[in-house]
């Protein structure tokens, strides 16, 4: 249903913005909190919910079932897995609660997550234990700068610790890159380790798909949900849950519960999905994901043409994924010389040594801005010349205050600058995150890490406290 894509690819950076809805008075350098689609896949859209509005009930009860398979189909060959291992939800946070939801989890059992948990799926696993008497959960506490071995390091430890104490970790919860700070994660690592130990794999790859190169027929995580609507392109909201059949039994209920609910042996009989099936073989997994509820699922039919864009407009994966990775570096590396700063990465690396944690598609610079932690300290080298460079003066703030002055910087940001990009507090510092995109280049940042001088300048002046 979608218009044909023509060759040759359009070069990045500024030639590929006429193929997105951004407001040319806006710059999105925010594209990591909520993705963007671009026009052709506007249209694909409208042409799905056109002909959703035009015979309501043949497209969602037959026209629908058979164009989420195609898609499924090539998100499933995208991730290298079966078609049947994977569904579509409504966002990363929905897969992951799904997964949490559905696990048999009792007394004794523990999760275990990392101190840089997205938020939201924090608040669900504390909402999971209050429902579940007896479930533990154990966060690994850490601050970046950290590497990836010590991370790794660091969640052997807690697991060891959970089982001295005699409990039974059950389930672990792990990004492939974190959402704040923006850094890539160790994942391929944890599953290992997950596999090894008998820990069920709950990877967040909420920022995952259509920025890292991903391999789930190599990297067999337990379970696996990525937005499709953050990097790859698609309208929001669609993402891919992952479950390998050896784990599908344990999958008998959606978010909430519909059609597709799989009863226990004692449970009564139920009454059938209003989606007609064509006697396909799908598995009730698969049918457990077909429809939800009624809701607007057209974002999920938008998965091959936008897998068609990037290949014909954009050159292909490795192409999107390599400028990625180099505009983010590069662009971190300008800002953070702006503000005299530095790029949040791994202590101690040497000379030709890439940070690990920095091998994706978002870069995290520190802001002249300390925020005191208790006992009247700051957050580390708190002098007039941060990294040595004098031409910025920092400011410290209490932590009381740490909210406050967030906000205030991110609404200056998009009320007189028309921008955005995430400003929080992380380790005794506030921190901006920056994302890189097809659509950006580096004179993007340049100008960005103008504007952050002048915010933290205008900050500066607004607390006359200078470091």
């Amino acid at each position: 249903m979608s218009p044909t894509l023509t060759p040759p690819p359009t070069p990045f950076g500024a030639p590929m913005r006429k193929h997105f809805l951004m407001d040319p008075a806006y710059k999105n350098l925010n594209h990591g909190s909520f993705g963007t689609h671009p026009r052709t896949l506007q249209h694909t859209l409208r042409e799905y919910q056109t002909a959703a509005e035009s015979r309501t009930d043949p497209f969602i009860r037959r026209t629908q079932p058979a164009l989420l398979d195609e898609s499924r189909r090539q998100i499933a060959q995208y991730l290298n897995v079966p078609t049947s291992t994977c569904v579509f939800v409504k966002n990363a946070t929905t897969g992951v609660d799904t997964v949490l939801h559905n696990l048999p989890l009792g007394e004794g059992d523990v999760i275990v997550y990392f101190a840089t948990v997205y938020g939201a799926v924090e608040k669900g696993l504390v909402s999971l234990a209050e429902r579940r008497p007896g479930l533990g959960l154990r966060r690994v506490e850490y601050n970046f700068p950290v590497g990836h071995a010590e991370l790794v390091e660091g969640f052997e430890d807690v697991v060891g610790k959970v089982r001295e104490e005699g409990g039974k970790v059950k389930a672990a919860v792990f990004d492939t890159v974190v959402s704040n700070p923006g850094v890539r994660f160790p994942f391929e690592k944890l599953v290992g380790v997950c596999r090894r130990e008998g820990i069920l794999s709950i990877v967040d790859g909420a920022h995952g798909v259509g920025m890292i190169p991903l391999d789930l027929g190599a990297l067999k995580p337990d379970f696996f949900t990525s937005n499709c609507h953050k990097w790859l392109y698609v309208p929001r909201s669609c993402a891919v849950l992952h479950v390998p059949h050896h784990n599908q039994h344990l999958i008998r209920t959606t978010l909430p519960t519909s059609w597709g609910f799989i009863p226990g042996p004692t449970s009564p009989t139920t009454a059938p999905s209003p989606v007609e099936s064509d006697g396909d073989e799908k598995t009730p997994f698969e049918r457990l994901f077909e429809f939800v509820a009624t809701a607007d699922d057209t974002p999920y039919l938008c998965v091959p043409a936008a897998l068609r864009f990037r290949r014909d407009v954009c050159g292909g994966e490795d192409a999107i994924y390599a400028y990625l990775e180099r505009l983010a570096r590069e662009g971190a590396d300008v800002v953070a010389a702006a503000l005299g700063t530095d790029v949040l990465q791994e202590r101690g690396l040497r000379g030709g040594e890439e940070s690990l944690v920095r091998a994706c598609g978002m870069g995290t610079v520190r802001l002249p801005v300390a925020v005191a932690v208790s006992g009247g300290g700051d957050g580390g080298t708190a002098a007039a010349g941060i990294n040595g460079d004098d031409r910025v003066r920092g400011v410290k703030i209490e932590a009381d205050e740490a909210p406050t002055v967030t906000k205030w910087m991110q609404d200056t940001l998009i009320d007189k600058y028309g921008t955005f990009v995430p400003v929080f507090e992380h380790g005794g510092w506030l921190w901006v995150r920056l994302s890189a995109q097809v659509y950006l280049e580096r004179k993007d940042f340049e100008w960005l890490g103008g504007v952050l001088r002048e915010v933290c300048g205008s900050l500066r002046a607004k607390y006359r406290a200078n470091l």
